[in-house]
């Protein structure tokens, strides 16, 4: 639990270590976080994490930080989001999505828009690759306004894992407020797209991959586009791989994804390109299982826009809650005192609408973004 420092919040472990960090940012608050791996071989921060602490370092004027010799104590003072022309090398240990998780929250509250060049590794198998999230993210962060020509997400080289050599162009537009959100209808599938890529592999690959999760969906519905994607010469990273991401689209405009990568050269047993399609499409099925208007891998985001809206009632069904995003609750209730009512809801055996539901409401905290001049 937090402890209560004066006007800071003192944290213990490793864990949940980029919630608190952007938390922190958003709310002004300073935390400090105590036995980071104390206990372990190899104690203190990973260089993931000392990388992402720069990349917050960057975006933000002011921010300060204060390590111990042994990496197991951090000290984070957070600065003005400053936002502007960004370029950062991430480590290849995860990937980009992983920084770029933390820079979707920060983005829109911004002094200047941000235009965010990531190099690294564009697709693994641990975090949420830039695909997943420039399919379900982006449509995410339109809901509650932050949209228009400034809103990109762009794959511009493709890296695998382990070695990377990727790279992703983010750019978002500031906004003052934020607009309340009410959805809890989430509606029927009406069509499934997704991307098949391949690099330093057989273009084969990916259309292998697309007709084996292709065998499993056509059974439910017959509007399936899977596009392939080989990226040939310096676009293709440093090492060879294979993917694919997948995404169903409701009538009432949510997002549902579920991706697959194949083993990272060197990490274990090949897979082979058929099975990683029909796992993936097996795990979009599971998703829309559980449903609700926002996917499971975007809760936490959209969770932080509800907090920081106007002063006004948003409402959002989600499928069921992850570990992650109910740490994330927690968090939000040290940072922002913000308290959640969460409604269960069982869908009636005969209307075929999945797993059980959480009606999430709160009212926004009010928070504007003060750096932007009111024109």
């Amino acid at each position: 639990l937090p402890v209560m420092a004066s006007q800071g919040l003192t944290y213990d472990g490793c864990n949940f270590f980029r919630q608190r960090l952007v938390l922190s940012t958003l709310s002004g608050k300073r935390v400090k976080i105590r036995n980071i791996r104390s206990k372990d071989d190899n104690p203190g921060l990973r260089d993931f994490e000392a990388s992402f602490i720069r990349l917050l370092d960057k975006v933000t004027n002011g921010t300060r930080i204060e390590i111990n010799q042994t990496g197991t104590v951090l000290f984070y003072q957070p600065g003005l989001l400053y936002g502007g022309v960004v370029e950062h090398e991430c480590n290849t240990q995860r990937s980009v999505g992983y920084y770029l998780e933390a820079l979707l929250m920060l983005a829109p509250f911004m002094k200047n828009p941000l235009k965010a060049v990531l190099k690294g590794v564009t697709n693994d198998p641990t975090d949420p690759s830039v695909d997943q999230l420039k399919y379900t993210s982006i449509p995410v962060m339109k809901r509650f306004g932050i949209d228009g020509e400034g809103l990109e997400l762009k794959v511009v080289k493709r890296g695998m894992a382990p070695g990377g050599g990727g790279e992703v162009l983010f750019t978002c537009p500031v906004r003052k407020t934020l607009r309340p959100i009410q959805l809890s209808e989430p509606g029927k599938i009406k069509r499934i797209r997704g991307i098949a890529y391949s690099v330093r592999v057989s273009p084969q690959m990916a259309n292998r991959i697309v007709d084996s999760a292709r065998s499993i969906l056509n059974k439910f519905i017959p509007d399936i586009y899977i596009y392939t994607d080989h990226m040939k010469g310096d676009k293709s990273g440093k090492s060879p791989g294979f993917g694919l991401t997948l995404v169903a689209e409701t009538l009432n405009g949510t997002f549902l994804s579920a991706e697959q990568v194949s083993t990272p050269q060197g990490q274990g047993d090949p897979v082979l390109p058929e099975d990683l399609g029909r796992n993936c499409a097996k795990l979009l099925l599971e998703e829309i299982y559980r449903g609700g208007c926002i996917d499971s891998a975007n809760q936490s985001l959209a969770l932080v826009y509800m907090t920081l809206g106007q002063q006004d009632v948003s409402k959002v069904l989600l499928g069921h809650l992850s570990p992650y995003t109910i740490e994330f609750l927690r968090h939000m209730r040290d940072f922002f005192q913000m308290m959640f009512k969460i409604e269960t809801q069982k869908p009636a055996e005969d209307e075929r609408k999945g797993g059980d539901k959480v009606l999430m409401t709160c009212v926004g905290a009010g928070y504007t973004n003060i750096s932007k001049s009111i024109k």
